[in-house]
């Protein structure tokens, strides 16, 4: 199974985008093609409309013993079962559940049973041809029992991307407005008829990470020099043994690119038969267990970063990271970062967020906030971004040499398409921010 799901999922292709319209390019992760369910043209994004399901599948991956002696994973529970599905939906269906067991055991088949065993949690992504993703929750885990047995992997898939609320467990329910709670009922047998509230963060895009996670890994300088390579959508690979730090990890350096989106490859954990991924020639961001780092060294792959988030430090790097950013609005992150170091007691996880968050969406309004005055609108309705006079606005020459190489990302493309299309700002909270940085330039002009 694994030499046949691996083969469909190494068709690592680019995201359609402004420039990439003509050869037909599509992008993804790791793609299983013509996963079922997704809109042309959608955003491959965590951020996702109120009203949509909180999950397609509930399924329980279990490891099964073959004739040559080792473990392979696969589905033994799956709710829904879905029932009088036409054809071509039923052959869509069969290949999102034979790539989820590859993912839910992506460390190998190299298994035998045990008496204990850490619990973990983490997370992967799946993106169709046409760029839309679902994500997998998956909580692994020792069955109750005596005497040695295999983990089991319990997986949620959904097109949502909210972690937090993933983590608690949830039944199918239309999801909240930002700001809105919803009950729900706990979907665990055991524990009855228990009822759980939950309420969506009014910042969306704060919902579906845990920055935490990489400060306690990465100093604020490496962080940066991190965000800086993936702002011009360079290869990034994250080493750690652990699943939930991969995931954790990579979900929050994706976030850190708001309000724009990573639009190319995207594995938080790489299962073992894909390790060649990394010679993919196309930008990437994945993760990979430690166990495996001397295999990916030898792997004919081009210049990448590669992060050990085990030591905290950069094994690899192309070697220009540190002059990527303007002096000046480094300085400034790295302030409001270290801030959050030298109180790290003080700060809740939301604090954190916010705190970290708002670093990096100041630094992308004082980079691109007046992408809006260059949009040219036409009596259609339609708009025309002036990429030209766009970079030249910027007075400062250290951003406008960093501005000239962004513009020609496939995520600023996709940013400035969703623009163009109305003049209705699509990341109100960025739009919001913009308007506040200008509102305290005009105070500060006035006193």
């Amino acid at each position: 199974m694994a030499s046949s799901i691996g083969n469909l999922l190494r068709r690592s292709l680019r995201r359609p985008g402004r420039r990439e319209r003509k050869d037909g390019a599509s992008a993804g992760e790791t793609p299983p093609p013509r996963v079922p369910q997704g809109k042309l043209g959608e955003r491959s994004s965590v951020f996702c409309s109120a009203g949509q399901f909180f999950f397609e599948y509930l399924v329980v991956v279990s490891l099964k013993k073959m004739p040559d002696g080792h473990y392979e994973p696969k589905i033994t529970y799956q709710f829904p079962k879905r029932e009088n599905l036409l054809k071509g939906q039923k052959e869509e269906e069969e290949r999102l559940l034979q790539a989820i067991p590859l993912f839910c055991f992506p460390d190998g088949n190299n298994w035998a049973p045990i008496t204990e065993f850490t619990s973990e949690t983490f997370s992967f992504v799946l993106t169709n041809v046409d760029g839309s993703r679902k994500i997998g929750y998956c909580r692994r885990l020792l069955p109750s029992g005596r005497g040695v047995r295999l983990p089991e992997v319990f997986c949620i898939i959904s097109c949502l991307g909210c972690f937090g609320l993933f983590s608690k467990g949830l039944r199918e329910s239309p999801f909240p407005a930002p700001g809105k709670t919803v009950t729900i009922k706990s979907f665990i047998p055991e524990s009855g008829t228990e009822l759980i509230e939950l309420t969506r963060p009014v910042d969306a895009h704060l919902e579906h990470v845990e920055f935490q996670a990489l400060l306690q890994r990465l100093s604020p300088h490496l962080i940066l020099h991190i965000f800086a390579s993936a702002m011009l959508e360079r290869r990034l690979i994250f080493l750690s043994e652990e699943l939930s730090v991969l995931s954790q990890c990579i979900h929050a350096v994706a976030a850190l690119l708001y309000p724009f989106t990573w639009a190319h490859t995207y594995i938080p954990v790489v299962p073992e038969c894909l390790l060649d991924t990394v010679c993919c020639p196309t930008p990437f961001m994945v993760g990979i267990q430690m166990r495996h780092l001397e295999q990916v060294l030898e792997q004919p792959m081009e210049e990448a970063l590669i992060v050990d988030l085990c030591e905290g430090k950069i094994i690899r790097a192309v070697g220009d990271e540190e002059e990527i950013l303007p002096e000046k609005l480094q300085n400034e992150m790295l302030v409001s970062l270290n801030r959050h170091n030298n109180n790290n007691n003080v700060h809740t996880s939301e604090q954190v967020n916010a705190l970290v968050s708002e670093a990096f969406v100041h630094f992308f309004v004082r980079l691109v906030g007046h992408y809006g005055s260059h949009i040219k609108w036409g009596r259609s309705g339609s708009g025309s971004f002036q990429e030209r006079a766009f970079c030249k606005a910027m007075a400062s020459k250290s951003c406008r040499r960093l501005l000239k190489k962004f513009v020609k990302t496939n995520m600023f493309a996709l940013f400035i398409e969703e623009a163009e299309k109305s003049r209705i700002p699509q990341e109100a909270y960025f739009q919001q921010k913009i308007i506040e940085y200008h509102e305290q330039k005009k105070h500060r002009r006035d006193s």
